[in-house]
């Protein structure tokens, strides 16, 4: 299976995909056709050399993955808005009246400055917080630091599992399996049909859940050199180091996605498995949205571009879909099974 270092998201009803300094966003819009942007985005590390080098790109790569999926979640927002023209609030005129034609960017920041302090402040420093329940038994800076780690995770799938009883997050991950499966498809040079792209896993290494998950476990090893300092010096360590955890945890992505080493493999399983909860078997409809997607982002000249894109709606392509989307869950159900019992 070749590397193709292709990359997305899932925002509203639709499907981010990114291909180097490309990037295109396909939204199933309310009249159920299929709206398709496209344009280029230029990186950090392209702008900067320096931000190519290994552990320094991967926080770099973060903050681009973040400014882009703001703007792209912000895009596929637009075709579900109330078309019912509302009066700017006092206040909504004042901001208007300051930054402008720039009060759309402005907002994203802010709103992008408070998800990644929450995040923060739930994921890293809570699980610290909770920590010092052992530290009064317990005086060994590494089995404290487990323990941390142990909480993060713990907290993390709990956040998960209360988000996805959410209709419009049920959906979201929905696009989001079909996002793998259609890069899945591409990557084994299989024609990007609706019942090839069914037929793959909806699991995929380079995902974003995998990251999560490796920052978790990286950050294990990183914060039990730190000791035991002041509450305030281990708040500080816990964000300032948050880059370098960040940088590290790029990098063992990046290794998972482009090796075939059976260790490499091993080793990002509990990530894997974690992806089933952030996603979900796919619809056709939104597996059409996801080929759309990537194929927007492929170079003029990709054989895939050749092949067609749909196969039309018969009753014999929706029953090979699904008998091969069935036979693809089953299995990874049982390799699931598998990997746990060896796990415990």
């Amino acid at each position: 299976m070749k590397y193709s270092g292709i990359g997305g998201q899932a925002v509203i009803e639709g499907i981010m995909m990114r291909n180097g300094d490309r990037y295109s966003t396909a939204v199933r819009k309310p009249d159920k056709t299929i709206a398709v942007m496209e344009d280029k985005y230029e990186s950090l590390a392209a702008k900067i050399p320096l931000f190519r080098l290994p552990f320094l790109r991967g926080i770099f790569a973060f903050v681009d993955s973040l400014v882009l999926g703001m703007k792209t979640l912000a895009y596929s927002a637009s075709f579900f808005e109330d078309d019912e023209e509302v009066k700017p609030s006092k206040f909504e005129e004042k901001l208007i009246g300051i930054f402008g034609d720039k009060l759309d960017k402005v907002i994203m920041g802010v709103t992008m400055f408070i998800s990644i302090l929450a995040s923060v402040a739930i994921f890293m420093v809570l699980p610290m917080l909770l920590s010092n329940i052992i530290k009064a038994r317990i005086d060994n800076y590494y089995v404290i630091a487990i323990f941390e780690g142990i909480i993060r995770i713990a907290i993390f799938i709990f956040y998960i599992k209360m988000i996805s009883r959410m209709e419009d997050i049920k959906r979201t991950f929905m696009y989001h399996g079909a996002e793998h499966k259609t890069i899945h498809c591409y990557e084994k040079d299989l024609p990007l049909t609706v019942a090839n792209v069914q037929a793959q896993s909806r699991l995929h290494p380079r995902c974003g859940t995998n990251f999560l998950l490796i920052v978790m476990l990286v950050s294990i090893f990183v914060f039990a050199f730190l000791g035991w300092p002041n509450l305030w010096m281990r708040i500080v360590s816990r964000i300032v180091l948050l880059p370098l955890v960040a940088g590290i945890s790029y990098e063992i992505i990046r290794l998972a996605g482009s090796s075939e080493n059976a260790v490499v493999h091993t080793a990002i399983k509990p990530g894997l498995w974690l992806q089933y909860l952030t996603t979900r078997p796919p619809k056709d409809d939104m597996v059409e949205v996801a080929i759309a997607s990537l194929k927007a982002v492929l170079p003029a000249d990709d054989p895939a571009l050749k092949e067609d894109m749909l196969l039309p709606n018969t009753d014999e392509h929706a029953a090979a879909a699904k008998d091969g989307a069935e036979a693809t869950d089953k299995i990874e159900r049982k390799a699931a099974e598998g990997g746990a019992r060896r796990a415990g």
